[in-house]
């Protein structure tokens, strides 16, 4: 069943509202015996998304009574719970080989979102209205126990997409997450394949770019736009659509009679004549579903610039009030960054670093003015805040909890730039998790972090507690213990972190040592392990840090912890798409917190007096 753009939104209580993602529309088809996942032109895409048929043949048992089940649904690789990132679904269809498309499917697994039931148990569904179908379809998924709500983190990877009836917040949402889109679907609408119908409607989240034209082709008829870069005009793909007939005639007379040079297949301007043009996104520096909008006739095409376009293409909802979206955070050799390239940055990278923020009392260092200028720490949720904004009270300090796309990128407008947590959840005295900090004090230190990091990891793996590690953004490494919540002291992870450090400086005594006088460690790493106390913070997974370079408190895996690390490498412009490419490396945090042995390896301490 095909759907039918519009501009506006439909109103009343006979409609439904869905998220539209961008990806790849499938039908899912399970029997008894086979499974097949179909293009909407005919294509098998089983074969490029093999953690889908993997997923449904360990749940076989569970969906016995369903089949054959035929599901319609969108393939997408989900960014976040609104939006789907289309060039890394695009990156898989086009692999080729069985070992890159396995190791995708591993390292970094799309999503099949389902919004709608045709089939169960043999019935068909597809005469039955929108509303009982939808009805049907959450209880199944109910009943199977999978995601009711698309999740980036989940390892659920069938999800279903929820339908809402209010057109307005989740317009707001959209805005938000910067989604593509929505679908509004009236709820008698029946289900006719293959057809366009009027009772299920998309409008599209498009932005608007103020550019120039360039060429036009003298066969296709559609007109090349672009923008100055680098005081260089340099074109940002076509447009044919959106042009009444008097404009496009306008245009082509235009061209054709004042063009400075042609050639086979073009007429060629110099930027000269600006217009409006509206877009989904920008994908390989081409504009991805453009649309013209109007002629300005009073602008210059010296102000439709590069850097322009990439402060005017993130939307945000009215809530989030964005000042001085050209403001330079980073302005140095290594990075210029706006406060807008920041908030593209937390809105990229927001599954990862709110589920890391998750009810967690958050200190922010803010920059107003940039890196370079004053700074100050805020505990204090201000007296501004907007309501969105949720908090909890610990002692005199009303702590925000960051918990949600709102509430992170009000943050980051207020030049928040580094999100610092404590060990232990808002309202809580014991700590979920150790983190040992190893800091060098100087760049030729470095390396001993590595070693006292795979020494300890190697201790870890002895004692089977499971470790994560991660950069700290700036000079070091930190290594993650996860514990189980809610169970042990400050006391017990202290004694602890004391064996640890005693036993990396019994074992590498001219390396190591926890000296509080700095001039009597002379080159050895300090263990500064008595950090990991009540009151402390660390830096929280994927934040950013304010140095020269735009470092990102990264979790990395532990094959890449040696003599090749360099901090450098992960920035607030590498880090989304390393996330895109290999996934996670704090992927099985939480659950990792419920089987750790760590009661055993206290009570084993505490009986030697340690």
């Amino acid at each position: 069943m095909l759907l039918t753009p519009a501009f506006e939104i439909p109103k009343g209580r006979e409609w439904f509202y869905e998220v539209k993602y961008d990806g790849f529309r499938a039908i899912l088809d399970i029997s008894q015996d086979e499974i097949k996942l179909t293009s909407r032109n005919n294509k098998p895409l089983e074969p490029q998304f093999p953690e889908l048929t993997q997923f449904i043949s360990e749940h076989q048992a569970v969906l016995t009574p369903y089949l054959p089940l035929s599901l319609d649904a969108e393939l997408v690789w989900l960014e976040n719970p609104l939006k789907g990132h289309f060039e890394s679904i695009q990156l898989r269809g086009r692999m080729r080989t069985n070992a890159k498309i396995h190791a995708s499917s591993k390292a970094s697994p799309c999503r099949l979102l389902v919004f709608d039931i045709l089939k169960a148990s043999g019935e068909d569904f597809t005469a039955l209205p929108f509303a009982e179908r939808k009805k049907r379809l959450q209880s199944l998924f109910a009943t199977l126990d999978w995601p009711l709500i698309p999740d980036p983190l989940s390892e659920k990877v069938i999800q279903y997409i929820p339908a809402e009836t209010d057109a307005e917040a989740l317009w707001e949402q959209i805005l938000l997450h910067d989604g593509e889109g929505l679908i509004a679907k009236h709820q008698d609408s029946r289900y006719t394949p293959d057809k366009r119908s009027s009772q299920w409607i998309k409008v599209k989240n498009k932005k608007t770019v103020s550019c120039f034209f360039l060429a036009y082709h003298k066969s296709n008829q559609y007109f090349q736009i672009g923008l100055y870069k680098d005081s260089e005009p340099v074109s940002i793909g076509s447009v044919k659509d959106g042009f009444t007939k008097e404009e496009k005639r306008t245009l082509e007379t235009i061209f054709k009679s004042n063009f400075n040079y042609e050639d086979k297949d073009f007429y060629y301007l110099p930027p000269s004549l600006c217009a409006s043009v509206k877009y989904l996104h920008l994908y390989d520096n081409e504009l991805r579903e453009p649309h013209f909008d109007s002629f300005l006739l009073n602008a210059a095409p010296e102000d439709c610039t590069w850097e322009e376009f990439l402060q005017d293409s993130f939307h945000f909802p009215e809530k989030i009030k964005v000042s001085n979206r050209g403001k330079l955070l980073w302005d140095s050799k290594e990075l210029r960054a706006s406060k807008v390239d920041f908030l593209n940055y937390l809105q990229t990278v927001s599954s990862w670093l709110l589920f890391y923020c998750r009810n967690k009392a958050l200190t922010v260092i803010r920059y107003p003015d940039g890196i370079l200028e004053e700074r100050f720490f805020q505990k204090n949720v201000p007296d501004y805040a907007p309501p969105f904004v949720r908090t909890a009270l610990e002692g005199d300090i009303k702590y925000i909890i960051c918990d949600s796309m709102d509430t992170l990128l009000w943050l980051g407008n207020l030049a928040s730039i580094e999100f610092h947590i404590p060990f232990q959840e808002a309202g809580s005295q014991k700590p979920d998790e150790l983190v040992l900090d190893l800091d060098p004090a100087t760049p030729a230190q470095f390396q001993l972090a590595v070693k006292a990091a795979l020494e300890l990891k190697k201790v870890m793996d002895s004692l089977h507690l499971i470790s994560f590690i991660k950069t700290s953004g700036n000079r070091g490494i930190q290594l993650h213990i996860p514990l189980q919540k809610e169970t042990y002291s400050y006391k017990d992870t202290r004694l602890f972190t004391n064996f640890l450090a005693d036993l990396l400086i019994n074992m590498h005594p001219d390396d190591f040592t926890v000296e509080r006088l700095k001039k009597q460690r002379e080159d050895r790493l300090y263990l500064d392990f008595v950090q990991h106390a009540p009151g402390k913070t660390i830096i929280a997974p994927y934040s950013a840090r304010a140095n020269s370079f735009g470092g990102v408190a990264v979790p990395l895996f532990w094959n890449e912890v040696n003599e090749n690390l360099n901090l450098r490498d992960y920035t607030i412009q590498t880090v989304p798409d390393r996330i895109r490419t290999i996934g996670c490396p704090f992927k099985g945090y939480d659950e990792a917190r419920n089987n750790q042995p760590f009661q055993d390896i206290l009570r084993f301490l505490k009986s030697r007096g340690k």
